[in-house]
């Protein structure tokens, strides 16, 4: 089985218990999560042989992140040791009219602070047929901006298929640095993943006629985001994901897939969010291993789909379920009905 590797930045999360809000807090729930972790342990979950590249800390808060990737099967054998600290994220969840709150402790950390010679490519792409990036890798400061770039040349000079999903974050970076370093990295996709704000802020293509906020979707709207979003960077395939926000517990879930002639619309999920963070890396890694497995365009967006959907009703950042779970929720109504 050929491998696929993810590349990006594994963070300490710390949560207060439940809804509470982080002034009421005594105390913090303690877990890992980051977008390109993420993808990598439902890969893992799902069968595949999954590969995180990373630099995380030599002391024991390193080895407890490195150990949470393990435990799933990820291989870690390229993580690199080094550095000062693992960064940090606290999430405060949102539930109703609350919006979620995030805020990041990341500056200076051990990935943030890596270098290009941290990262033998050679080594890390043998035996390897795809490879992962979002747009947080470059954000984190300039040194990553020009190792994201690298990689990406790297995996295309060898073959490899390249995703990349857009994940714009304005804590991290500017809209006009955000599209410079997209832009070049553009160029290397094949697999590009974004939702509407992601389209406009990093690549200024604006679908129209849609408010997700109001709940109005317009298809052709979308078809032709992603027609426009193929043909100015040759994208392969892209991928959009489409929300409607009722408030911050209850979404709307479904997505679109576009394949450079024809866009695939999977069906809409009425989902009752226990947590959102993680959502969107769970749909990539179901697009990921569907492509890996030659699964046709609808299969594709309806088991991805699918796979974040239930993403929503599992806390933490990595999504526990396997291939015949997100099968079985393609296959019934979504009810929840209990197994038994």
């Amino acid at each position: 089985m050929s491998g696929i590797v993810t590349f990006g930045e594994l963070m300490l999360r710390l949560m207060p218990e439940g809804y509470n809000r982080f002034v009421q807090a005594g105390s913090f729930e303690v877990s890992f999560g980051g977008a390109e972790a993420n993808v990598a342990v439902s890969l893992a979950n799902f069968g595949m042989k999954s590969i995180f590249v990373s630099k995380m800390p030599e002391n024991q808060i390193g080895q407890a992140a490195v150990n949470s990737l393990r435990k799933y099967g990820v291989d870690v054998s390229f993580v690199k040791r080094g550095g000062d600290r693992l960064g940090i994220y606290f999430l405060e969840k949102g539930a109703s009219q609350r919006s979620s709150l995030c805020i990041y402790d990341r500056k200076g950390s051990s990935f943030a602070m890596s270098s290009a010679e941290d990262y033998d490519w050679n080594a890390i792409f043998s035996g390897v047929s795809w490879f992962h990036v979002t747009g947080i890798t470059p954000a984190l400061s300039e040194q990553m901006a020009g190792i994201t770039i690298q990689a990406c040349k790297e995996a295309k000079s060898r073959g490899i298929k390249v995703s990349c999903d857009l994940n714009y974050r304005s804590k991290l970076w500017s809209l006009e640095k955000a599209q410079s370093v997209m832009t070049e990295i553009a160029d290397y996709v094949d697999v590009c993943i974004a939702n509407e704000d992601d389209a406009f802020n990093v690549f200024g293509i604006k679908t129209e006629k849609t408010d997700t906020n109001a709940g109005i979707i317009d298809k052709e709207a979308y078809s032709q985001t992603a027609r426009l979003m193929a043909e100015k960077f040759g994208f392969e395939k892209v991928a959009i994901t489409l929300r409607k926000s009722i408030n911050a517990s209850n979404n709307i879930w479904s997505a679109m897939l576009f394949d450079g002639k024809d866009s695939y619309f999977s069906r809409e999920y009425d989902v009752q969010i226990v947590e959102r963070v993680g959502a969107g890396d769970s749909f990539a890694a179901g697009l990921i291993y569907s492509m890996m497995n030659l699964k046709d365009m609808q299969y594709a967006v309806d088991f991805a789909t699918a796979a974040s959907c239930l993403k929503h009703s599992i806390e933490s950042d990595y999504n526990h379920v396997s291939v015949a779970e997100v099968e079985n929720l393609m296959r019934s109504a979504g009810t929840g009905r209990v197994i038994r």
